[in-house]
């Protein structure tokens, strides 16, 4: 499959930014997201955290996913609706996550996962019928199902502090995914009128019961 530029420039820099990261302490630590370091106006780690990564495993997965993922968005929308999907899903798993442990002065974390999290969303929107598979179920279920699981598996995680994973930005990532998937294409209303409501649902209440989490 040729690979569109824009994607594969993406790839390049979170691959060359994480590589520096795992062997440059002091360049991991300086962009890396951590709340109490943004709260003093270091604003860019919003954004610079994204492009690093934990380990190989963890850039490599993200990567291969924003590969299958991607093109889907970007034979449909094109490149430029594609970033605006991208780079919000990216602000607002960070935001989520800013704004869930804002407690936390010590909390960070690194990863392209929000900003992929949302690709994938608007991915299922524009292809409900898609087959995707979930750990450990050994068969491909539809992707509004995966949607609707990912997202109640993410709010549950949250809640319960689950594992060493950014589940607020996967969440947040997701959300911003399917918000402005609605913005920059509303003709998914009429194609996918059932996937926008069932992922809408759990989206619905968290906003509604969101404070509860804690």
């Amino acid at each position: 499959m040729n690979i569109d530029k824009t994607l594969l420039l993406i790839i390049l820099v979170n691959v060359i930014a994480s590589i520096k990261g795992f062997s440059d302490r002091l360049f991991f630590d300086k962009y890396k997201f951590q709340i109490g370091a943004i709260n003093r106006g270091e604003k860019i780690r919003m954004l610079t955290s994204a492009f690093l990564h934990v380990d190989y495993l963890h850039l490599i997965l993200n990567m291969y996913v924003l590969y299958i993922f991607a093109p889907i968005i970007i034979f449909k929308l094109g490149v430029v609706k594609f970033l605006i999907l991208y780079f919000g899903s990216l602000f607002a798993g960070n935001l989520l996550t800013l704004t869930f442990h804002k407690d936390e002065l010590y909390y960070s974390a690194v990863g392209a996962s929000g900003a992929v999290a949302g690709i994938i969303y608007a991915a299922i929107l524009l292809n409900p019928a898609m087959q995707l598979f979930m750990f450990p179920l050994p068969i491909p279920i539809p992707g509004y199902i995966f949607g609707v699981g990912y997202l109640l598996y993410s709010i549950y995680g949250m809640k319960n502090k689950m594992g060493n994973i950014g589940h607020a930005a996967h969440l947040g990532g997701a959300i911003g995914g399917y918000a402005l998937l609605l913005l920059v294409y509303p003709q998914v209303f009429t194609h996918s009128f059932t996937t926008v409501v069932l992922l809408g649902i759990p989206i619905v209440l968290l906003l509604l019961f969101g404070n509860k989490l804690k």
